[in-house]
């Protein structure tokens, strides 16, 4: 995918990062435009958690799931055969240039992928394409300036600022959720609908291990056991500002 560099990357730690999350505890707020029968498309799906749980909800319409890594499609793929779901197809594909007509699909859905590109609108526009008049899209990403951790020291403060400096230089921008209504209305949605949540993250390691990780990656070793050292500590905090937005496609 173009103009992407993904900081979580897929190693292990960060696939028990991603697989924990469902359609029900990081998508609620775009169940409520699921439909039984709808032909829906999952943008970055990853492991396929959320596109699972859209599967169920859409059945027994469909849902496509796309991703920029050949081994997240291998793992989505044997996840949904494991599971018996039928109705979950997956490709490796770029948001960039999607592989479908256009007016393909009656939805899409993009969890936490717009945060690390370096041309959002782009992205959107490519939705917009492939979405039915009058289809709907939910994204979702989180915004760094909203991040709460505790116990606040210096070092941990330190630690939190390598990390969103990697992704920024990644060519991605930690601040995109309160840029999300604006995104889809420059791509040519309309009727934005922003609103926000608090993931925190319990116990705290889920969290530390991938920034720990990431950090001992980009050779910042110290600050990579900070953030180790900080998530044995049975009163810390990690509070990730979650933000989304649905908007339609004009009919």
């Amino acid at each position: 995918m173009t103009n992407v560099q993904y900081t979580l990357g897929w190693d292990e730690t960060a696939m028990r990062f991603l697989t924990r999350r469902t359609l029900d505890s990081h998508g609620a707020f775009f169940v409520p435009y699921l439909a039984a029968g709808m032909h829906v498309l999952d943008c970055a799906c990853g492991p396929g958690s959320i596109t699972q749980g859209i599967a169920r909800a859409v059945a027994p319409g469909a849902v496509t799931g796309i991703d920029m890594s050949a081994s997240q499609i291998e793992m989505a793929t044997a996840r949904a055969q494991g599971e018996g779901i039928a109705n979950a197809m997956f490709r490796e594909a770029s948001i960039y240039e999607l592989p479908f007509p256009d007016a393909s699909f009656d939805a899409v859905f993009s969890h936490a992928l717009l945060e690390h590109l370096g041309e959002p609108v782009r992205a959107a526009k490519e939705c917009l394409r492939v979405l039915k008049p009058g289809g709907v899209i939910g994204v979702a990403t989180p915004d760094w300036d909203g991040f709460i951790v505790a116990p606040e020291t210096p070092e941990l403060v330190a630690a939190v600022r390598m990390y969103r400096e990697a992704q920024d230089r990644n060519g991605g921008d930690t601040r995109t959720g309160r840029k999300l209504g604006t995104i889809l209305r420059d791509a040519g949605f309309v009727a934005p609908r922003m609103q926000a949540r608090y993931e925190n993250y319990d116990p705290s390691r889920i969290i530390g291990e991938v920034i720990s990780l990431q950090l001992q990656r980009d050779g910042h070793d110290r600050l990579a056991e900070v953030v180790r050292e900080w998530q044995t500590d049975p009163e810390g905090l990690w509070a990730q500002a979650w933000v989304s937005c649905v908007a339609r496609k004009p009919a």
